[in-house]
């Protein structure tokens, strides 16, 4: 990184004054500051919608307000006949998804499980840092409490968030048992991490990548029970008994390329979260299915959404080289040592601030002049990864964070030698469908579970409370249906003819969801005639167009 040289100069020259001081930490107003003047959930990119529950009051980001008023996809003749009946339709394939569907399974119940990418395509298996549960021996559920509520602002559901930090070592339990592998120190013990709010070290990982060895786990288990799998089925619509319950839903067979209507007694929303609808045009973590078109669902059948005027921009995305933009750098990478320092080699925050804190204390750096200049024109600031090392010893980095060396060293360069340029990406979805404490909606006849959901994490979640989320919530959901079962209801439009109604006063003319982000290409096709896919096939190009790199 020769454009780089200066900065890397004073950065490498300040190293070992820096080795053992601790940066400020910003206390509660000059943190609120930071927020307000910084920080894009506060930069007025907001507004109410003028359709639906939440019309009038709560304010959205100015992207997802525009899918919540759109139309729908559906025809307005469709006319939906079941094709396929089953007694629960889990509708998303990632962490939540798969944990609702091995709770159901053997309670003699039939399951479909909906996804419109492959089993296991999801934010889940982006997750790299970990888990948070209250198992050390000195800390405890409401340690957990506490420390997730002031993170979350106060904003957070007391009675979803004492469910999170109660069932947390359960759920470590049931993870480990279906194979999970989580890194261990040489008595045996699970080795725990710190994370940014974290009072005590509580945080489990499988290195960098748990949340793959998470999904790795849920995914073989699901496969090897009777859940009928419904992969690359699109959820374009829900329906309902004409009486507002939700009764199934409408599908979109991509292989197929032709819709399908499920009769459910029960639906479970799963599909995570909208960091591919990209607000303001940041860089996102986010898997590509990531568009929010479970809010957009759920919010046509009459559920309120809450606190979605927060999201995540996580600290530490990759800026440089231009592959990786927006790729997670794991908080964990921060908590055992990485530094986050400026153009001039200046410490300037403790990396240990809340999330949304040292993000807008980065953007305030580049901001004020203090950052680095891609040669693509990015900005971003050092995390000073070589620090690492030089406190924990050579080769820790190496050995806890393979993931991270891998995909450096393919564009020559080595996180244990040289930093690496960061800047914020869009990474989570605070809030969602509003759910009580047995993950019911609004609606009858709906559950929903995971990123789709808000309220548990107030308007800033901590690191590791996501996959722990998933995990909790995914079962209760489960098993919340289990003990609710309606009978099994018609299948009408009601809900949908009702919102249309409305929805064609706003004037807006945008379809949504969204399904896929608009730069991967990808769309719902129908399936064309033979002939005509031959015609197609003699003048397609020979390279297909990569749907994940753009």
């Amino acid at each position: 990184m020769q454009w780089a040289k200066e900065s890397l100069d004073k950065l490498e020259s300040s190293r070992l004054t820096r080795l053992n001081q601790s940066a400020h930490l910003p206390d509660s107003e000059e943190a609120d500051a930071i927020l307000r003047k910084y920080h894009p959930d506060y930069l007025g990119h907001i507004r109410q919608v003028n359709v639906g529950p939440n019309a009038g009051d709560q304010k959205f980001p100015l992207e997802l307000a525009q899918l919540l008023e759109g139309n729908s996809p559906i025809e307005k003749d469709y006319n939906p006949i079941p094709e396929i009946e089953t007694d629960v339709l889990i509708i998303g394939g990632g962490g939540a998804g798969a944990a609702a569907a091995l709770t159901l399974h053997g309670k003699g119940l039939s399951v479909h499980l909906a996804t419109k990418l492959r089993l296991g395509d999801s934010n889940t298996v982006m997750a790299e840092g970990g888990i948070q549960s209250a198992i050390g021996p000195d800390d405890s559920p409401r340690r957990h409490f506490a420390d997730a509520l002031v993170g979350g602002h106060g904003d957070n559901d007391p009675n979803l968030l004492r469910i999170l930090c109660e069932q947390g070592p359960e759920s470590i339990r049931w993870l480990s048992q279906l194979g999970c592998l989580f890194d261990q120190n040489e008595d045996g013990s699970f080795r725990l991490r710190g994370g940014g709010g974290t009072s005590v070290p509580r945080v489990l990982a499988c290195r960098d990548y748990t949340g793959l060895e998470i999904m790795r786990v849920l995914k073989d288990a699901v496969r090897l029970t009777d859940t009928q799998l419904l992969e690359e089925h699109v959820a374009m619509e829900l329906v309902d008994d004409g009486n507002s319950r939700v009764t199934g839903a409408i599908l979109f067979d991509r292989n197929a390329g032709k819709k399908i209507c499920v009769s459910a007694r029960a639906v479970i929303l799963a599909t995570g979260g909208s960091g591919q609808i990209r607000l303001q045009g940041f860089p996102t973590s986010n898997h590509i299915g990531a568009t929010g078109d479970g809010l957009v669902l759920a919010y046509r059948q009459g559920c309120r959404l809450i606190n979605l005027d927060s999201y995540q921009y996580h600290p530490s995305g990759a800026c440089y080289p231009e592959a990786l933009a927006g790729q997670l750098v794991t908080e964990a990478i921060r908590s055992i040592g990485a530094q986050v320092v400026n153009s001039e080699g200046v410490h300037f925050i403790n990396e240990m601030a809340y999330r949304d804190v040292l993000a807008g204390a980065i953007i305030r750096e580049i901001a004020d002049g203090r950052g680095i200049k891609t040669p693509h024109g990015k900005e971003g600031i050092w995390l000073d990864t070589p620090m690492i090392d030089l406190k924990n010893g050579e080769g820790a980095l190496a050995r806890q964070f393979p993931g991270l060396i891998h995909r450096f060293e393919r564009y020559g360069i080595d996180p244990a030698k040289q930093p690496i340029l960061i800047y914020p990406t869009l990474h989570y979805q605070n809030g969602g469908i509003r759910v009580d404490t047995e993950c019911r909606t609004d609606v009858d006849g709906l559950w929903a579970s995971g990123e789709v959901t808000g309220g548990l994490h107030g308007k800033n979640r901590l690191m590791g409370n996501s996959l722990l989320d998933i995990t909790v919530f995914g079962r209760r959901a489960a098993l919340s249906v289990i003990d609710n079962l309606p009978e099994r209801g018609t299948v009408t439009l009601t809900n949908l003819k009702k919102f249309r109604a409305e929805q064609e006063k706003t004037g807006s003319e945008t379809v949504s969801p969204k399904f896929f982000p608009d730069a991967s290409g990808m769309k719902l096709e129908v399936k064309k005639s033979e002939e005509n896919a031959k015609s197609d096939t003699k003048s397609a190009g020979f390279e297909p167009r990569n749907p994940f790199n753009f």
